[in-house]
């Protein structure tokens, strides 16, 4: 990670994207707070720094402003939407509130083909507004390099210093040709090479890794989930036999999820893995229990009991691993108003006993969820658990409405197992968010044979996402829908019923607890 961009924080809900765009160009990217010292950026020693969107206005009494010496590094410098404004008023131009809101699409002219940031792009391009100010002064030594239909000024440039402003959002999907320009700064202008792929950061991952831990040994949660995988995977790459994993059994997993978990990463990777099946202990703390939140504490407060335990038949262990990734980890700028203005908390394995004091390995601390599979790949993992689909911390017991018994658990199990295989089988599996079985308590007469039955309902859940924040339902063909209930229904006792669950989030949730 030698070389890298550095992307100031303006409280842009597109900055986590731009990180992400500039890592499609094989280049490393870092997000850090608007306000840290110039001398800090330095210390980096970024090859750009890109100033990301936000709410705010420049002439605002408290808008977020960066270092002004950021503009005396010597660096390249992209500033998006509110960065190019920022730009400007650092530079003696002017920013007014625009008579006219400019926000969705628009037509980009450019004006000055010599311009880097546009090699090789037509000079008409399509891009994504999202703006109430616009510039009206141009600041010192630029000049106009591409307009759009409501500002003269909508890409800028001052090419002695090599600074550039854009007015739109080229990070977003609706900025159709945006990641060539984000790729022309990065290459062209920072002139960063293609160094940032998984292969040369396990490499780097596991010197890291060594050298944090030395001769000491690391246990790691392992769940089964991606995240955790991953991190086992690289972590046992790093230093082999000095890592333990525990995998906890808490009796609402999905079906084969504990002889998979032995399978991969205890015979085939080796890993020393402790099996812990506390099924009876959580079955037992559930009983009678329906309220969905209670159900989740127990799972919660048993989880960690039964893991500190765990820890303790392990023996000495100087470092605790966690599957944390970079967007955890990020702190949002908090500004009034701003819809990414949201503190993010680590995956620790909260409320573990105070006297056990650990220091945490966190391997996975720097990448995106996409690139936790690309890892995952190059590691090794086999792809039913890198691309698997999100599965909740408490399990199936947030799929089964009511009160979570052994025989309910093995009932949506079954029913579970049939919509994955069935999922898998049509080739929608891999490439929806969610699909999966929600068993209801409700009983329904139904005729099966000669006999009547009075049986558990299935609902069917499928649910396309970005990032679980928003989710529409999918449309199944009909066919597959067919077989899904058809084979629930045949070969799962208890079952006399399917149905298909059509509710977007909002207003539903993805999970029905």
């Amino acid at each position: 990670m030698n070389e890298k961009i550095v992307i100031l924080d303006f409280g842009s809900q597109y900055t986590q994207v731009i990180a992400r765009r500039v890592r499609e160009c094989n280049v490393y990217s870092t997000i850090i707070h608007f306000n840290t010292p110039a001398a800090e950026i330095a210390a980096l020693k970024p090859r750009g720094i890109i100033l990301s969107g936000g709410p705010s206005s420049v002439y605002a009494p408290k808008a977020p402003l960066p270092d002004k010496a950021i503009f005396n590094l010597g660096v390249p410098i992209l500033g998006i939407c509110f960065g190019v404004q920022l730009l400007a008023q650092f530079n003696g131009g002017k920013v007014e509130k625009g008579l006219k809101r400019e926000y969705g699409k628009g037509t980009l002219s450019i004006k000055d083909g010599s311009c880097k940031l546009f090699a090789k792009l037509p000079k008409s391009l399509q891009v994504w507004n999202s703006h109430g100010d616009k510039l009206t002064k141009m600041p010192a030594g630029f000049k106009t390099v591409a307009t759009t239909e409501n500002s003269e000024y909508a890409a800028i440039e001052n090419r002695a210093k090599k600074f550039f402003g854009l007015q739109f959002h080229p990070e977003v999907v609706h900025t159709p040709r945006g990641k060539e320009i984000i790729s022309n700064f990065v290459h062209s202008v920072c002139g960063c090479g293609k160094n940032w792929t998984m292969r040369n950061y396990v490499d780097q991952a596991v010197e890291e890794i060594r050298a944090q831990v030395g001769k000491e040994h690391v246990i790691l949660g392992l769940s089964g989930g991606v995240d955790s995988s991953v991190a086992a995977a690289l972590l046992h790459k790093a230093i082999g036999n000095q890592l333990t994993c525990i995998f906890v059994n808490n009796g609402v997993l999905r079906s084969r999820e504990a002889e998979v978990v032995q399978q991969v990463f205890g015979k085939s990777f080796k890993i020393k893995l402790q099996y812990e099946d506390a099924t009876k202990i959580f079955m037992t703390r559930l009983k009678g229990v329906s309220d969905p939140e209670k159900k989740r504490k127990i799972i919660g407060k048993t989880f960690i009991e039964v893991f500190a335990a765990a820890m303790k038949r392990v023996g000495k262990a100087k470092f605790l691993a966690q599957g944390t990734l970079y967007p955890d980890i990020i702190e949002s700028v908090p500004i009034a108003g701003n819809p990414a203005a949201l503190i993010k908390s680590h995956h620790n394995v909260g409320g573990l006993p105070k006297n056990m004091k650990f220091k945490l390995v966190e391997p996975l601390k720097n990448l995106f969820k996409d690139e936790v599979r690309l890892l995952g790949e190059e590691l090794g993992v086999p792809k039913e658990i890198v691309w698997r689909q999100p599965f909740p911390g408490p399990g199936l017991a947030v799929r089964i409405l009511g009160e979570v018994t052994p025989s309910r658990c093995e009932i949506l199990r079954n029913a579970d197992a049939i919509v994955v295989e069935e999922m898998k089988a049509s080739g929608l599996y891999y490439k929806i968010w969610q699909s999966f079985a929600v068993l209801l308590p409700v009983r329904s007469v139904g005729v099966m044979g000669d006999e009547r039955t009075y049986d558990y309902t299935i609902a069917i859940r499928a649910v396309e996402s970005q990032d679980g924040m928003t989710a529409d339902w999918v449309k199944l063909p009909y066919d597959l829908l067919e077989k899904l209930a058809s084979r629930i229904i045949n070969e799962v006792k208890g079952v006399n019923r399917c149905v298909f669950d059509i509710t977007s989030k909002p207003p539903g949730t993805i999970e029905w607890e």
